[in-house]
């Protein structure tokens, strides 16, 4: 039997996705990402359409080239700027009524009470269709900067303290309130029991907290929980944590061997390996004809340059590839001692080759295979049902559970993959549209009703400490 296909849309609440220039086409309505009908437009169409969520990458994070903002990142717009979708989350959750919606927070910039508050605060709004992305951070050096940090955070202690951050709020939303404590009686002026609140009591070696969680339980209590890491501790964080895991798409072997590799560590940690959906990024140029797609293809890529490679690489990395010596590998930052391995690693890893190095590509192949990928994932170009037939092999070559699309020319090719190749794939079996009042996690686990975490979940499967 055909695997059941999730879809979602990759955004930022900015000009243009992806890390690549593309908001100044004809085709693009970038310009409009400040107007909430540009956003109501869109969130029509993917339920329209059949698709499962609309995914907002934000942070604080941007660029930066020996310290500073360079300008090809304000003249292009590459990944610079960007707003805060959360508050635009619940404008368009009421133009639709299957769409979930997935917001990025990181772990390490403010209490999990805070972040646990906003989440059962928009899980209510959009009546349980809400997931988070939990990120441990990205642009480190600048999130150094703008916050006032003196340095770094190492990277597998950020994922330490994720662990925790998670844990924490996990407790807030599912044991912080009975699921009977809420009575809502006028007539005898009870709003809840006493004795069905509890103080969440926690004493780890990041976050603390002794206190209770004055937002009653949403319709999921916790968002379904979206992690990206390729690095190996990034890997471990999502097998014991994750529901929805974006993997790197490199290669379909090498995305293959990241897919089992989770599913592994997750049966380790005593979870259904198949009970995670696993995603990666996909960019579609489809067209009415193959020469259509091909024409949309070549002029976004010529809209593309070294320098904005470069900028979008240093922002994830720290490394300035046009700093370097181009006929020479990555090796020679490693031989320098420089940033590798508190920034971007996965993305600096794939470009290394084996132990000794060997295949590793030359800076000089490394921008020209980045040029027009930026941090996207696959790319797939064609007639519709060229597209659907990729899709289709990927998923075989790799066991991906879905994509997320990354537009180029928003909302325009967005509309085009709904109309145009959704159908193919609809009438071969391998979409399953939601209905109007499930929740984001039934949809995803193609079961009804199945709208909690459950107690089993490692995160909050610990004895928890209630008052």
């Amino acid at each position: 039997m055909s695997k059941t296909l999730h879809f979602g849309v990759f955004e930022v609440m900015g000009p243009q996705v992806g890390g690549t220039y593309s908001w100044a086409h004809p085709r693009s309505e970038g310009l409009s990402y400040l107007d909430p009908q540009h956003w109501i437009r869109m969130v029509r169409i993917l339920e329209d359409t059949g698709f499962d969520f609309l995914f907002f990458a934000g942070g604080y994070g941007y660029p930066l080239i020996d310290g500073d903002l360079p300008h090809v990142a304000t003249e292009k717009a590459i990944n610079f700027p960007s707003l805060d979708p959360d508050y635009l989350i619940p404008i368009v959750a009421q133009h639709t009524d299957r769409l979930g919606f997935v917001v990025t927070q990181s772990t390490g910039l403010d209490h999990p009470v805070q972040l646990a508050r906003r989440f059962s605060t928009l899980d209510h709004l959009t009546g349980g269709r809400i997931g988070w992305n939990i990120v441990t951070g990205a642009s480190q050096n600048a999130i150094a900067d703008v916050f006032g940090h003196d340095s770094m955070v190492p990277h597998d202690t950020r994922y330490e303290m994720a662990a925790e951050y998670v844990e924490l709020a996990a407790r807030f939303w599912e044991t912080a309130w009975d699921d009977d404590a809420f009575v809502g009686d006028a007539a005898a002026g009870i709003f809840a029991r006493r004795d069905g609140v509890h103080r969440v009591t926690y004493d780890g070696a990041h976050y603390r907290s002794r206190g209770y969680f004055g937002a009653p339980p949403s319709p999921q209590r916790t968002p379904v929980l979206f992690q990206a890491g390729t690095s190996p501790a990034g890997r471990a964080f999502a097998a014991s944590n994750a529901e929805c895991v974006f993997v790197q798409a490199t290669t379909p072997e090498r995305t293959a061997a990241a897919v089992a590799d989770i599913r592994r560590l997750a049966s380790e940690a005593g979870r259904d390996p198949e009970a995670i959906t696993l995603m990666c990024g996909l960019t579609v140029f489809v067209g009415e004809t193959e020469a259509d797609a091909l024409r949309y293809e070549a002029e976004f890529d010529a809209m593309q340059t070294d320098e904005i490679v470069a900028s979008l690489y240093a922002g994830n990395t720290g490394i300035d590839l046009l700093a370097l010596d181009p006929d020479k590998t990555l090796h020679q930052v490693l031989d320098a001692g420089g940033p590798i391995g508190q920034m971007g690693t996965s993305n600096i890893e794939r470009f290394l080759g084996d132990a000794e190095g060997t295949g590793a590509p030359t800076v000089r192949e490394i921008l020209d295979q980045l040029r027009g990928r930026g941090t996207r994932g696959f790319r797939i170009v064609g007639s519709p049902i060229q597209v659907a037939d990729q899709i289709e092999s990927l998923i075989a070559a790799t066991d991906l559970d879905g994509f997320l699309i990354e537009p180029v020319f928003a909302p325009h090719d967005l509309e085009d993959f709904g109309r145009l190749v959704m159908p193919i794939l609809r009438e071969r079996g391998r979409l399953r549209d939601g209905e109007a009042g499930n929740t984001l996690r039934a949809r995803l686990s193609e079961t009804p009703g199945n709208d909690r975490l459950g107690a089993a979940h490692p995160v909050i499967a610990s004895p928890v400490t209630a008052g």
